[in-house]
């Protein structure tokens, strides 16, 4: 596999990454974990060299099962993970916390549990209107000087946070969610970070399932996937926005690939900086969305694409009004 810079950080990783929260979390029972280690070494194994994990999936258990997974070749490997969130919050509840002091104790965990004593990309999960940016940025570069942690990174930021932030230390990458169903990055954010040098790594690059063709207004969800609670995944959404999954399956059918692989193939078309990370549960969707690395979609492939979805508005809210709330704008 083909790979890129995010951004100008320095950081070269493969074009397609790996996200492997729903390993663990958000998408039903977790996988044992002798499938998840065996999934994410078989991504490695078919060229993937990214790998997005977070303390908060499971709570912990995605970490501990990434650094399982990736301790063989961990020298081969870049391990990007998170924090923000307090995982002592009830049930229920979701507090931030990115106070410095609780991202030492945040990153000092997160290192035993991935085995490595380094971590490469370590993101502000969301962030924190209690604690100024800059001094989340400052913590994270004392990390940078301890050698604890490679490169800075922010997850659902606004521009002007990105700027505060890159004024203190050095931002790597931005990940955000980004498809050809959620095109807001498209309205500023994408030359903000091509102004700075910034990488972007769009999660959900398949619109969390729906653009793979698999999921209609009729499938049913396991009782503990968190799309039962957005606005997007209900079942009258799901039937609105089925055009959109047909034109992408049109186009599809023409280029002898799947929608999934259109979906990515347009995502890395769109800047040579961007390293989507679509996540999967099975060996088969594995291989499948790797695919999309190698579909070629030239200027007027683009520009029919675009022109097929322009007239398509996608229908109901990306998140639930308490996940909305955590976005920074």
């Amino acid at each position: 596999m083909q790979t890129r810079e995010l951004g100008k950080s320095g950081l070269k990783v493969s074009a397609l990454g790996l996200g492997c929260m729903g390993l663990s979390a958000a998408y039903g029972t977790p996988v044992e974990t002798e499938a998840g280690i065996k999934l994410i070494r078989a991504a490695a194994e078919n060229g993937v060299t990214f790998f997005d994990t977070a303390e908060v999936y499971g709570p912990f258990t995605n970490e501990t099962l990434v650094g399982e997974a990736l301790k063989p070749i961990r020298k081969s490997v870049a391990i990007a993970t998170k924090f923000g969130f307090d995982t002592s919050a009830p049930v229920g509840q979701t507090r931030l916390d990115s106070r410095p002091a609780h991202i030492r104790e945040v990153v000092e965990a997160s290192l035993k549990r991935l085995q490595t004593d380094v971590i490469d990309l370590l993101y502000q999960h969301r962030v924190d209107p209690a604690v100024p940016i800059e001094d989340v940025a400052g913590a994270v570069k004392d990390l940078i000087a301890q050698g604890k942690v490679k490169h800075f990174g922010l997850s659902e930021a606004s521009a002007s946070t990105i700027r505060r932030a890159h004024a203190v230390q050095r931002v790597a990458a931005l990940q955000s969610e980004y498809s050809l169903w959620w095109r807001e990055p498209e309205e500023e954010m994408l030359s903000v970070l091509e102004e700075l040098g910034i990488g972007f790594v769009p999660f959900s690059p398949l619109g969390r399932g729906f653009l793979t063709g698999k999921i209609d207004a009729s499938t049913k969800f396991d009782a503990n996937d968190f799309r039962n609670n957005v606005p997007r995944f209900s079942p009258e959404a799901r039937a609105a926005n089925q055009a959109l999954v047909d034109v992408i399956g049109a186009i599809a059918k023409k280029k002898q690939a799947t929608p999934a692989q259109i979906a990515l193939a347009w995502l890395l078309a769109q800047k040579p900086w961007i390293v989507p990370i679509p996540g999967t549960t099975k060996l088969s969707r594995l291989e499948e969305n790797l695919g999309g690395a190698d579909v070629a979609l030239s200027k007027d492939d683009l520009a029919a694409i675009d022109k097929a979805v322009s007239g398509i508005a996608v229908q109901g809210a990306r998140y639930s009004q308490k996940l909305q709330d955590l976005v920074d704008r």
